[in-house]
């Protein structure tokens, strides 16, 4: 039709009586109240899907009529009042008790830096899994009232949104948004002014607008480049998540990182404890310093209190996941700045970032990793991992005794439970069961429900996920030119009315290390599984690959490929659009969780804990979380091969072991009925995946692990140090200053006479002569670690004595030191002597990386 089109909305006015929807649309809390969300489904359902469950849109275009209806409605209001009461509730309670013995509510405030914020699909500030971490953690604090705020990055156009067209080919689509239609608003001066700080580029400086969200308790801060003051290529810095080149990226991170600091600045935000989430906002701590030296302290002693008060989280076991820039590109971003701001040469700041194995390249990891002094990964697998990948920060510090830790993820409950586990929850335990999320016995209470009216609840999930999922894959193929009948055999399994087929699902960021397509490693072995007409199986993917990983969007061409065969048409689903909407609907429905990463690259794989405490059951590689999941009662687990053997030999070893324990354990166990319409076997496990995982993967235990073993430890570390101006920091840095010029020609030697045999009940005398160089035997400490040989032959040290420096030194005026050694442990054993710096002001023992054995 010829002619103009133009755009007109008709928005309606709130009636009084409904005035606070307005309230509970630009509240975060929507994102996991499901009574919050319901009360706009309930308003107009078609508008909220259309919508895309964006209150705000909602409210500016759901008729008035319909408004005026439900104001005259005693059931809406009835519901309304009740929500109305219960969000009032949660903002008058609180600190948990559990909390305060390790923070201060009054004096402490977590500030929780991460390059993406997975929060709900109507705000696209995310990619993937890092993201939805970040939002569950940031949920969980505002559920237990911790003192936090969040810094990120407003994306004008987000992460891309996916199509697959008909030959497979992943379609990248980025959408800009409208930031009116998301619940945020600029944060604003006295004068109503809008905040805005500055950020240094070469040359230039470009302007930050700061904008607001709020987020039940936790005050969410997001930065913005896209301002009509700044250059156009200034204005592109946020605009697409882990968009364009290098260039971008490092001005991305110093928006968040240096912007992020001079945000909370100019808004009199002052946190005590600093957490960055990835290395991608590591350049926080070089403002901070740079705060420091401001003041009139000297380079060592401002990064010791800002390394201090900082808490490190990396995510990534991947070398390729790691930023890493060009020392030249760096010298042109940070030159200026760290000698006219730090007061020192680039030389100092690129040792900061350096790796050994990146040939000179800057790595934001290193950085966040010496500008830090509590470090962790994500699962205690991925926590072995880091320590090794990151090792060389501590050169002499055996990897099992380095800082870094580990915290394994876990999920936000309300957000990823289903609604109807929910209401069958509620019905079964009371509303109590939201205080139990920790509590490992009161989940045992599962067993007591009974099992038809728990795979009852299981079918109704499947009978949503398949409507979801038969409803895009009609739209996705018509849209790619299917005829009907093809439509219809490609959706042949996804009847809501038909859910008694077996269901396992794969989504997740499509790159190579997670193997989407090793099922298929043997097809005619599958053909067979799935063509089984007695017992059907369908297979559901859904993921994304970056734009610009080729093998990513390979395997998704392959996993297209198979599922237009003859023999796996309809029993193989390629569901395009992966977000967290879909997300929820197939962690909820699919009755097994499929996750094939290579060992040991999954840092956690916190879907798998979405599937599992809605009943699902994980198929996975122990790997990741489910290195300390599984149980062999609450799902089935693949075991890894050795990372040294060839990726072909692993890969196709792997694949059999998935497929036997389909063909052999899982597909019959489904379908093993017993006269019942269920399978009581399957029943009885997916119980004992829900009451295993809901307390102990949830969020809340995730974030009790970095209050209990970081925040609190880092909040009164960077109080002790702050003391009497920062003097104890400035002692803590002349003293590394003083071990880092004398270690290197500090020698040990030992006296005794070396003996292999003792009678029970004598002790072992140790003499060692230490030459300190300089130091003072205060400086050090000189162990004796006694244990058995492991299995594996090596040491694995089971105790450790203290030698005691002897008042006379040695002829040569060397300190000498001396243990009798009372031995506990019978029969063969070994020990080893060592010696390493000590000051009571270390956040870690071993944070030097300095070491000496014998």
């Amino acid at each position: 039709m010829p002619g103009t089109r133009y755009r007109l909305e008709v928005q309606p006015r709130l009636p009084e009586t409904l005035h606070r929807l307005g309230e509970l649309a630009n509240d975060l809390k929507y994102t996991w109240d499901r009574r919050i969300r319901g009360l706009f489904y309930q308003l107009d359902h078609r508008l909220w899907e259309e919508c895309s469950h964006n209150p705000k849109v909602f409210l500016r275009r759901v008729s008035q009529n319909r408004l005026e209806q439900a104001a005259r409605d005693r059931v809406f209001l009835e519901e309304y009042n009740r929500v109305l009461s219960s969000f009032d509730s949660y903002y008058k309670e609180p600190m948990r008790p559990e909390l305060q013995e390790h923070l201060n509510r009054d004096r402490d405030l977590v500030a929780y830096f991460c390059a993406e914020f997975g929060f709900h699909e109507s705000l696209p500030l995310y990619s993937g899994g890092l993201g939805i971490l970040a939002g569950d953690l940031v949920k969980a604090a505002s559920d237990m009232h911790l003192p936090m705020v969040a810094v990120g990055i407003l994306y004008r156009q987000g992460y891309f949104v996916q199509t697959v067209d008909a030959e497979g080919n992943q379609v990248a689509h980025y959408n800009p948004t409208d930031f009116d239609d998301l619940p945020i608003e600029p944060v604003r001066d006295a004068d109503g002014g809008e905040v805005r700080v500055r950020v240094p580029l070469p040359g230039r400086e470009a302007w930050v607008r700061v904008w607001r969200a709020r987020l039940g308790h936790v005050t969410v801060y997001l930065l913005d480049t896209d301002l009509p003051d700044n250059a156009e290529e200034d204005r592109a810095i946020t605009y697409q998540l882990y968009g364009g080149d290098a260039t971008v990226r490092i001005q991305q991170e110093i928006v968040l990182g240096i912007g992020g600091v001079r945000a909370l600045r100019a808004l009199g935000v002052h946190p005590t404890v600093w957490h960055v989430n990835e290395g991608h906002a590591a350049f926080q701590a070089l403002e901070r310093c740079r705060e420091y030296v401001a003041q009139g302290q000297d380079l060592d002693t401002a990064l010791e209190r800002t390394a201090n008060a900082t808490v490190f989280t990396t995510h990534t076991p991947v070398s390729a996941g790691h930023d890493i820039f060009a020392p030249e590109l760096l010298g042109s971003y940070f030159g200026a700045y760290a000698e006219e701001e730090l007061g020192t040469g680039l030389e100092w700041l690129l040792a900061l970032g350096r790796d050994a194995s990146q040939d000179g390249g800057f790595n934001m990891t290193a950085l966040a990793m010496r500008t830090s002094r509590y470090q962790n990964g994500v699962s205690r697998i991925h926590g072995r991992v880091a320590s090794e990948m990151e090792g060389y920060i501590w050169p002499e510090v055996p990897r099992e005794e380095n800082p870094i830790g580990h915290v394994t993820n876990g999920v936000h409950v309300p957000t990823f439970l289903a609604r109807e586990w929910v209401s069958f929850f509620d019905l079964h335990f009371g509303g109590q069961w939201r205080s139990e999320l920790l509590n490992e016995g009161f989940w045992e209470g599962i067993d007591r429900i009974q099992d038809h009216s728990f795979w009852s609840v299981r079918q109704s999930l499947k009978a949503e996920l398949f409507a979801e999922a038969r409803q895009r894959l009609i739209h996705q193929h018509r849209r790619n030119g299917a005829t009907q009948a093809q439509i219809e055999r490609l959706t042949e399994q996804l009847h809501p009315d038909r859910t008694d087929v077996l269901t396992i699902g794969f989504a997740r960021r499509f790159a190579t290390y997670k193997r989407a397509t090793l099922l298929f490693t043997d097809p005619d072995r599958l053909a067979r599984l799935v063509n089984d007409a007695r017992r059907p199986v369908l297979f559901l993917f859904a993921g994304k690959a970056h734009p610009n990983d080729q093998p990513g969007q390979h395997l998704l061409r392959v996993i297209h490929e198979f599922s237009r065969r003859p023999e796996f048409e309809g029993k193989v689903v390629l569901l395009e659009g992966y977000d967290m909407a879909l997300a929820r609907k197939l962690v909820t429905g699919v009755d097994v969780w499929l996750n094939t990463p290579e060992y040991p690259k999954e840092a956690s794989g916190t879907s798998g804990q979405k599937a599992g405490i809605n009943g699902g059951l994980n198929l996975s590689v122990l790997d990741g979380w489910w290195g300390e999941g599984y149980n062999g009662d609450n799902g089935w687990a693949i075991t890894p091969h050795d990372p040294d053997m060839s990726s072909d030999y692993r890969n196709r070893e792997e694949a059999k072991e998935l497929l036997e324990l389909l063909e052999d354990q899982v597909v019959p166990k489904y379908y093993r009925r017993n006269g019942h319409g269920y399978s009581e076997e399957w029943v009885r496990m997916s119980k004992n995946a829900i009451k295993s995982q809901i307390p102990r993967f949830n969020a809340q235990r995730m974030l009790m692990d970095y209050v209990r073993d970081f925040y609190g430890p880092a909040s009164r570390q960077q109080r002790r140090l702050a003391r009497d101006g920062g003097e104890p920091a400035q002692d803590l840095a002349r003293w590394k200053r003083r071990v880092d010029r004398a270690w290197d020609q500090v020698r040990m030697e030992r006296l005794d006479e070396v003996r292999e045999e003792l009678t029970s009940g004598d002790s072992l005398p140790i003499t060692v002569a230490v030459r300190l160089n300089g130091l003072s035997p205060e400086d050090v400490r000189v162990e004796c670690l006694v244990g058995r040989a492991d299995d594996l032959g090596g040491f694995d040290a089971r105790e450790r004595h203290g030698l005691v420096p002897l008042e006379e030194p040695g002829p040569e005026g060397e300190t000498r030191f001396h243990l009798d050694l009372e031995p506990t442990l019978p029969g063969l054993q070994y020990y080893k002597l060592r010696m390493y710096p000590y000051h009571p002001g270390l956040a870690h023992l071993h944070e030097t990386g300095r070491m000496r054995w014998l």
